[in-house]
């Protein structure tokens, strides 16, 4: 993944199911939400295109930040858009405030030796 960047939905204007918590960042019922987007990275075995986003390094992100997908965004995740779109969302305010840090980061999986094992581990840089 690639090229992170903030995503202002427009659902999160004028909509009073979302309480805008600090600039990105908002509350919907229990959980806080946030918008990415992204381009994915065929040569590290991601998806070619939004319509195929592949589940990793979505699921070790997941994983990382304690967060989980609250909206897909299906009609702008379209298999002519290399740019996809996420929203995610969280318990807890600073998971969620943790997992923008990735914005403008490069954000990949990699395998690693350690001694006879191979890991996969999620780079963040």
């Amino acid at each position: 993944m690639k090229e992170i960047r903030n995503y202002d939905a427009f659902k999160y204007h004028d909509n009073p199911q979302y309480i805008k918590i600090e600039d990105g960042i908002y509350k919907k019922d229990d959980d806080y939400v946030t918008s990415l987007s992204f381009v994915q990275e065929p040569e590290f075995e991601e998806g070619i295109n939004a319509s195929d986003i592949s589940q990793f390094p979505l699921e070790d992100i997941l994983d990382r930040y304690f967060c989980f997908i609250s909206d897909f965004y299906e009609s702008i995740n379209v298999e002519s858009s290399t740019i996809c779109y996420l929203e995610f969302a969280a318990r807890e305010l600073d998971d969620i405030r943790s997992l923008r840090e990735i914005i403008g980061k490069h954000v990949y999986n990699k395998e690693v030796k350690h001694g006879e094992q191979t890991y996969v581990d999620l780079i963040i840089s």
